[in-house]
């Protein structure tokens, strides 16, 4: 079980993802510096705020890591660029790959469509708690 430093007892956590198995992916990716970018829907309940610190959990609901929000821009999924989809660090990091697997996940949430606002947030990793296996 991974401890929470009293320093973060109060901070909100979340987990990425609709999944256990994505939940843990991500995180990984997070606590290894690969993942600094993410998306939200606008009413998504996780919304963040800049400066925030938000503790990240894998599938287990174990708290994985700590970071920061630097950056909110709202786009539409259609104006999310090949930089953006880069620093979500999945896949193959392309705008290509993000897209896709982006559509999907909404579409499981059944709220996609092309223009669909969205939330582009940027962090950082602030404490990740125990090292995790990358596998992407």
């Amino acid at each position: 079980m991974h401890t929470i430093p009293e320093r973060y007892r109060d901070c909100p956590s979340f987990s990425f993802g609709d999944s256990p198995e994505l939940a843990t992916e991500l995180a990984a990716l997070v606590v290894s510096g690969r993942k600094t970018a993410t998306v939200n829907t606008l009413d998504a309940p996780d919304c963040p705020k800049l400066g925030e610190l938000w503790i990240v959990l894998d599938g287990e609901k174990r708290p994985v890591c700590v970071i920061e929000t630097l950056e909110l821009t709202p786009r539409r999924f259609d104006e999310v660029d090949a930089q953006f989809a880069f620093e979500e660090g999945e896949g193959d990091r392309s705008l290509s790959f993000w897209r896709e697997a982006h559509e999907a996940y909404f579409r499981r949430l059944g709220v996609f469509s092309p223009d669909m606002p969205l939330l582009c947030e940027r962090f950082r990793l602030v404490e990740a708690f125990a090292p995790m296996d990358v596998t992407t």
